[in-house]
């Protein structure tokens, strides 16, 4: 960038992959865009969460599928190398450097200033850098905050003193500790788990209520059944109330029930909070260190004067909506379309499912928790759907005895479920968990998305032999309309 410039039309407050979004449709858009970024650019997705996570996760899967074929499973006689997994998942973390995204930055026209980025006024931005000097940058037609979220640490006595893991320490460890002891029941901690067992960690996986509480209850099951069979211990309706180091170095987990739990390392996995308490949201009149509340368009909402004229906004974790890197991305997309349309005084297509809107937000967001088994999701659960009032109708099917599963896998072990809106006769949520469901999932999700009659979905013919077959199988047991 040139240095003297300080005045832009867009200023992107983080460089993760969100912000990146925003920055590049803007930029497509006509508007020149700053992205500032205190650490690295490519943000958590990129170093510290989804890349570094499946990478652990992956050579353990590719093992456990080859077991479960006869023939390869044969063959297939030795552990992990550990030394080789975790080379492999440096390599995806390009070694904890930014270079190549820095250099996509450049390439793309988006300027980039390293530093701790605070609003400081309307369209304003005070940058301070590391060597403590400040500069202010000025934007003239939005601000859009994408810091995302940082791990929480539970309400424990001790925790803090035992010098705890969060997903950042867990995914770029350099080593795999004898033991390890995770405290959660969300997607963190059960992929975690997951990865430390199949690299050869004694796991124990504490879990208040229930494993993966959001998804379908069989989802849980399912996964807490495998983590079991692989060797892990999980304990459910368990809570940890004391935590301490022991002379030797171990960490001591006390827990509700009276027990306790001992590892060498302990992973909280409870929760996150949004990176705001230090972006100077009070200078334009809200809280610091609260989500940001948006409407479709990721316009920030609030009772402020200084929010007048539609020029802040907020993307990814931060908004709260779905603390998912490519539910932020979409968000993205549409926020940075938006700005461009705003900015040239163009009309906003703002209806549900318009171009400027993140309307799927609200009722189809995907996700895929990359356990052994996987569990893939969209849209409601049979819960959510009821307690959304809808009428409905759930539909099972075992995985398993899909031909193309049973050849995926000798003895596969899954489950689909679908959710079906009777009043509209189309599908509102579907889950899918087993060995390989993510790649289902994207028909699902075109399925809610749609709004796909069912009498429509009966002419989606599955290729066979494959799983996709299980579709076939949901419709079956619907019937024809």
């Amino acid at each position: 960038m040139n240095d003297q410039t300080t005045t832009y039309d867009v200023i992107v407050i983080g460089g993760g992959a969100v912000g990146e979004n925003v920055a590049d449709r803007t930029v497509q858009g006509g508007l020149s865009t700053v992205i500032v970024e205190s650490e690295l650019v490519g943000g958590e997705c990129s170093y510290w969460a989804c890349m570094p996570s499946k990478a652990l996760l992956r050579s353990g899967a590719a093992l456990s599928a080859a077991r479960r074929v006869g023939g390869a499973a044969e063959a297939a006689t030795g552990q992990l190398d550990v030394a080789a997994v975790l080379r492999r998942r440096d390599s995806f973390t390009s070694h904890w450097s930014d270079d190549g995204q820095v250099g996509w930055l450049d390439s793309a026209g988006i300027a980039l200033v390293r530093g701790h980025a605070r609003l400081s006024g309307v369209r304003e931005v005070t940058v301070t850098g590391a060597d403590g000097t400040t500069s202010v940058l000025t934007a003239r037609h939005a601000v859009v905050v994408s810091t995302g979220s940082s791990a929480v640490l539970p309400d424990i006595p001790g925790i803090g003193i035992v010098d705890p893991w969060t997903s950042r320490e867990a995914t770029s460890a350099q080593h795999v500790p004898e033991s390890l002891a995770v405290i959660g029941g969300g997607v963190t901690a059960a992929e975690m788990a997951t990865a430390y067992t199949s690299l050869g960690a004694k796991v124990t996986l504490i879990v208040r209520h229930s494993l993966l509480g959001k998804e379908e209850p069989f989802a849980g099951e399912l996964v807490i059944e495998a983590l079991r069979a692989a060797g892990a211990t999980v304990l459910t309706g368990e809570a940890p109330v004391l935590a301490m180091r022991a002379a030797d170095g171990t960490v001591v987990l006390t827990l509700a029930s009276g027990g306790t739990v001992t590892a060498n390392e302990v992973l909280v996995a409870t929760g996150r909070t949004p990176r705001t308490e230090d972006v100077g949201l009070a200078s334009v009149g809200l809280p610091d260190g609260d989500w940001l509340t948006v409407d479709d368009t990721l316009l920030v909402q609030g009772d402020a004067a200084d929010l007048a004229g539609d020029w802040l906004y907020a993307t990814g974790d931060v908004t709260h909506r779905a603390l998912l890197t490519h539910q932020g991305k979409y968000q993205a997309r549409a926020a940075g379309d938006v700005i461009v349309t705003r900015a040239f005084g163009r009309a906003v297509d703002d209806a549900p499912w318009g171009t400027h809107v993140a309307t799927a937000d609200h009722s189809a967001v995907p996700q895929v928790t990359f356990t052994d088994p996987e569990v893939a999701s969209v849209g409601l659960t049979q819960a959510a759907a009821e307690k959304a009032g809808l009428r409905i109708r759930v539909l099972d099917y075992p995985i398993g005895n899909v031909a193309g599963a049973s050849l995926q896998a000798d003895g596969y072990t899954g489950r689909a479920r679908a959710v079906v809106d009777l009043d509209r006769e189309v599908l509102v949520g579907v889950t899918f968990v087993g060995q390989d469901v993510s790649e289902l999932l994207h028909a699902a999700t075109i399925a809610v998305v749609g709004e796909v009659p069912i009498a429509r979905l009966w002419h989606a013919v599955p290729a066979y032999p494959t799983m996709s077959e299980v579709w076939l199988r949901l419709l079956e047991a619907y019937g024809r309309p």
